[in-house]
Parts: structure tokens; C-alpha cells; sequence
């Protein structure tokens, strides 16, 4: 919808207020309701909002090592902008009117967002003449708590839905179908196709692929479905969490990134080479070999917490070492060949706690760089156990030896800018800092008595 036609909208169905949304550094929608009058006056010059939104973290705890905002600033109003173009309605909140947000296309100092890093990326990938094609899906744990219960059991004893261990069940689903036909219905009523979702192997755990999309889209579906997956549980007595790995004796839960790289005009996808052994195109061939050779300059744009790294673990359906294989579920990235409908790059290597925009753009973005410096595919794909092979190298281990390569590295300032860059790597040791300064109940029993 254009302007007019939103304006005209909003008026024939009597509508007095909307709501609206964008994501901050962790990917936590930040937003506001107001009134259509507000809606209205602010469609053009935007709709000041305190920058300390991207000034503090996910606990509202001020940031005191970056310089975009702080206490040196005063924490000013920078004038967001509603993307008419994401107009949807929340079916279980009455169907009020939704749109997200962004801080480009207004007069605004370099604003570290998320959103608007991605449309970049995404505009440098059509400049180059491809349409990118891309999907997130997610892993999810379930539990019969909220956070109510949770702060008065100090996250102690916590209890999932369901018991055991019961992978693609339809036992399991069909015992809260309730909940599991909500979240099919009112996540496609929200504009969030569900293209398959299922048990996953654990006690509560779900899975879900979202139908792809251009990459902005998939962004704007990914973050969404994570807040509305939340909500929707509320709903029904239920919490669900994103958390990369909340419980050190079961898997983790992924965020897998599918993509694909097609003519502007849809019609071919450019992955795709069926006189090639692999099927694989150059394109493609180029493509991973940039994913390859970033991926040791970015890895907090796709494990973002200290908590990520609990799931890059051998043996946990999640990858260790920088490797690729066809069609190997133990390997950094997945390639998927058989014809060139799906003809796709997986990248494996972010969790359900990644920031949708931040993981799809590095995902875009050192692809592209592949492309761009024609990259050789030097790296033999992996067959069998991809956490054996170390050959190319591992992933970081933890959030602060990740975050130190990225700040070192000149291949992050070239992907996502140096101010972008900056601020990111700092609310990362920020991150850092408040885990390494705790002290855990894992410390007090193991040494509060017999050391």
C-alpha cells in the first residue's frame, strides 16, 4: 500500500490507533501504540524515539563503552521511520494495525540499526544484478511457566510442556493442539507463512520454517515470529523461549539461515549449474567461498550471547569447525542441490537467540563478497563427521574471543561499515563483562564448601 490507500484504509475501517515496532542490537522489538493523528503526522518526518534504545541491552542496562549514545549525548530523540509496505494486523490483539519500523530515509545521524544495515546489504546485492531469495527457521523450547513463576523460582526447576525426548511427534503436538493450531493459523493471519512445524527432539521443543522471501522480508518475518510466537504462547499459559541452549543436557535450538541468489526477474536461480558435478554454479561456488573465508571475522553476527556458544558444541546438531558439505547436517554450511527450484546455501552456524537482521545480513554480505572478489572454492566439502575435520579452522568458543577477532578485523569494517562495526563489537564485551562478572551456581557448588 502507498500512503493514500494506508490513509484510506485506516478511515473506512474506523481505526484510532496503530502500533509499531523495530528491532534494537539483540533483535528485542522496541515499539509504541499511538494514535492515528500521531500516525499520520509523523508518516513523513518520522516519530522521535529516545536513542537509548540502542544504548543499553537486552536488561535495559546502559552500555558505558559505546559512542553513539550515553550519558555525553543526553539521550536524545532520533526520528524513526514507519516501511508502509509492512502493514499487517495482529489477529490476537482485536487486529490492530502493525507496522515495523526502521531509522533509515529520515535526516538522522549514523543510527545503528539493524534494519537499515540489512536494507544496505540488500541494496548492494541488487546493484549487482541478483534477487536474494531467503528464509530463517527456528527451534523453540516450550514451558508450562511465565514470568511470574519463573522470577519467583529463581529459574530454578523449570518444566516444560511436555516430557522426554519425542522428535516429529504427532502425538506430542496433537496433546496442545490448541496452542499447536494457533500458532499455524495466526502466525499465516500475520503475514508469517508456516512452511513446516513440527516436535523437535527434546521435552517442549518445537520447530518452524518460515516460507522465503526477498531478504528484508525474511528479516521482517523472523523477527516478528519470534515476539509473536512468544505472545501467542502467553496466551495459552505457555512461555516460549529462544534461548540458544537453556539446558546443558539438551540440544540447542538453531536458527538456520536457507538463501539463494536469482535473476532480478525470479525466473532463474543462479545457484544452480546442472552441467556441474555438484550442480553448483560459479555464482554459488564464489558465494560460499566468501561465506567461508568472513565467517571468522563475524561469528557474533551470528552467536550473539555468551549463551551461544553452549550450543557450538560437537555433537549437538550444531557446528564447531568452518567446513561445508552436500547435504551434511554436521558442517558449518549445507549445500542443497537436487534441483534448481531449491538449489540453496544453509548457513548453520546461528542460534534462535541470533538478531534476524544482523545474522541474514552477514550471511548476504560475505556471500557477496565471494562474488565481488570472484573467491575460489579451495575448500573441499566435507564428507561425514564435519566436527573431525578442522582443516580450515574452528569457531571461536566464546563470545569474547569471538568478539576480539571481529574487532580486529578489517573484513567486518568492509562488510557492515566501521561506526556499525564499533558499536556492535562493544555491546558485545559489554555482554561479556556482565557474564564474566557473575557469580554462577555452578562456581558456588563447586567451590563454596571444599576449596
Amino acid at each position: 500500500m502507498n500512503k493514500q490507500q494506508v490513509l484510506d484504509y485506516i478511515q473506512a475501517n474506523n481505526i484510532h490507533h496503530i502500533k509499531f515496532a523495530f528491532a534494537d542490537i539483540d533483535g528485542i522489538l522496541r515499539g509504541k501504540v499511538i494514535h492515528v493523528k500521531k500516525f499520520e503526522e509523523g508518516l513523513d518526518s518520522g516519530y522521535g524515539f529516545c536513542d537509548v534504545v540502542f544504548g543499553w541491552d537486552s536488561a535495559d542496562a546502559l552500555y558505558d563503552n559505546t559512542s553513539f549514545t550515553g550519558w555525553h549525548t543526553g539521550y536524545p530523540d532520533q526520528p524513526c521511520r514507519i516501511d508502509l509496505s509492512t502493514l499487517r494486523t495482529i489477529p490476537w490483539q482485536d487486529n490492530i494495525p502493525f507496522f515495523i519500523a526502521d531509522y533509515s530515509g529520515v535526516d538522522t545521524t549514523d543510527v545503528p540499526c539493524p534494519r537499515t544495515l540489512l536494507k544496505h546489504v540488500a541494496k548492494q546485492c541488487e546493484d549487482m544484478g541478483f534477487h536474494s531469495e531467503f528464509a530463517q527457521e527456528f527451534e523453540w523450547f516450550n514451558f508450562n511457566e511465565s514470568p511470574k513463576s519463573l522470577a519467583q523460582k529463581s529459574f530454578t526447576n523449570i518444566e516444560p510442556l511436555s516430557p522426554g525426548m519425542f522428535g516429529y511427534s504427532i502425538l506430542r503436538s496433537s496433546q496442545h493442539s490448541a496452542f499447536y493450531y494457533d500458532l499455524i493459523n495466526l502466525l499465516e493471519q500475520f503475514n508469517i507463512p508456516i512452511e513446516g512445524i513440527h516436535t523437535e527432539t527434546g521435552p517442549g521443543v518445537y520447530e518452524a520454517a518460515i516460507i522465503h522471501d526477498h531478504v528484508l522480508a525474511a528479516a521482517d518475518k523472523a523477527a516478528l515470529l519470534k515476539n509473536a510466537v512468544k505472545e501467542i504462547a502467553s496466551k495459552h499459559g505457555i512461555m516460549a523461549s529462544f534461548m540458544a541452549k537453556w539446558n546443558e543436557s539438551l540440544p540447542g535450538c538453531s536458527g538456520h539461515i536457507h538463501q539463494s541468489l536469482w535473476s532480478m526477474d525470479k525466473l532463474q536461480n543462479l545457484f544452480f549449474n546442472p552441467e556441474d558435478e555438484l550442480n553448483m554454479s560459479d555464482t554459488m561456488k564464489h558465494y560460499l567461498a566468501g561465506q567461508l573465508y568472513c565467517l571468522p571475522h563475524i561469528v557474533p553476527m551470528y552467536a550473539p550471547t555468551v549463551n551461544s556458544y553452549k550450543r557450538l558444541v560437537e555433537g549437538a546438531w550444531a557446528p564447531t569447525t568452518i567446513t561445508w558439505g552436500i547435504n551434511n547436517r554436521t558442517a558449518a554450511i549445507r549445500i542443497l542441490n537436487q534441483s534448481e527450484k531449491y538449489a540453496r546455501v544453509e548457513t548453520r552456524i546461528p542460534g534462535a537467540d541470533a538478531n534476524p537482521y544482523l545474522a541474514l545480513a552477514a550471511a548476504l554480505a560475505s556471500g557477496l563478497y565471494g562474488i565481488k572478489h570472484k573467491l575460489p572454492l579451495t575448500t573441499p566439502p566435507t564428507t561425514g563427521n564435519g566436527y573431525a575435520d578442522k582443516a580450515n579452522g574452528i569457531i571461536p568458543s566464546n563470545l569474547y574471543e569471538a568478539a576480539s577477532a571481529m574487532k580486529a578485523s578489517s573484513v567486518a569494517k568492509e562488510l557492515f561499515g566501521e561506526s556499525f562495526t564499533e558499536h556492535f563489537v562493544n555491546t558485545r564485551f559489554w555482554e561479556w563483562r556482565q557474564f564474566a562478572k557473575h557469580v554462577t551456581d555452578w562456581e558456588l557448588k563447586r567451590y563454596f564448601e571444599i576449596i
